[in-house]
């Protein structure tokens, strides 16, 4: 049997052990936070890049997707997958980055939805006719992805931006951040229904109406990073 001086000690040790482990929990979510910094900025930079560096790839006309048609299709296959993987991380962030709250954790699952989709993307790419003729074929799982990856994005940040105005240190950019998830599901349906086939109105620019979405998706998953880390540095600043 343990003797009385143990169990006197015992709620000692164990708010010893939970203070040292508050800021291995910071560095964690510190990590996370990074994620959703570095995994859009590296897909566009490699997606801009390749298509560059691609012979006959149009930007305005081409969605990204078409460049992992080709030789070394594998580096978007490759991208797609780095960038899913990246938003997983940075969905667990922003989950531990902001008070708990009922149904909390309806946001992360979506955009963790999101990052599967991305990591689908590459894992089932799009792929060139057979017999040549410079035709593509959109598998259905790749279908599938784009859709687990726009929408799980924006109804996301809709569903973080509720959670959002119960924090202080998140209430400045709950506005802001169903905006833009609103802004993400309208675009991608749009998108969807006015370019993504070749009778659409909008499918000589299907490349750039997808660029657009990126430019409202991508943003807002920078500038939540970034509030994400100043909230952690602002709470190890106050111990």
């Amino acid at each position: 049997m343990r003797s009385q001086r143990e169990i006197m000690e015992e709620p000692s040790r164990r708010l010893v052990e939970q203070a040292a482990q508050v800021p291995e929990r910071r560095a964690v979510v510190a990590a996370l936070a990074a994620a959703g910094i570095v995994g859009p900025i590296l897909f566009t930079v490699v997606f801009v890049i390749h298509g560059l560096l691609r012979p006959g790839y149009s930007p305005v006309a081409d969605p990204i997707s078409a460049l992992a048609i080709g030789p070394y299709g594998w580096v978007q296959d490759l991208n797609f997958i780095v960038f899913g993987v990246l938003m997983l991380a940075y969905a667990v962030g922003l989950h531990l980055g902001l008070r708990p709250a009922r149904a909390g954790i309806l946001g992360p699952a979506l955009l963790a939805l999101a990052g599967v989709g991305a990591v689908l993307s590459g894992v089932v790419p799009l792929r060139a006719v057979a017999g040549g003729g410079g035709g593509t074929y959109e598998p259905a799982e790749h279908a599938v992805a784009a859709f687990m990856a726009f929408l799980g994005a924006g109804i996301g940040l809709i569903a973080f931006s509720r959670r959002m105005t119960s924090d202080p240190s998140w209430r400045s950019l709950a506005t802001y951040t169903l905006a833009t998830g609103i802004a993400i599901v309208v675009l991608f349906l749009a998108v969807g229904g006015l370019a993504s086939t070749p009778e659409a109105p909008l499918y000589r620019w299907f490349g750039l109406t997808q660029r657009v979405l990126l430019a409202v998706w991508y943003p807002c998953l920078i500038i939540l990073a970034v509030r994400l880390l100043r909230v952690t540095r602002a709470t190890e600043a106050l111990r």
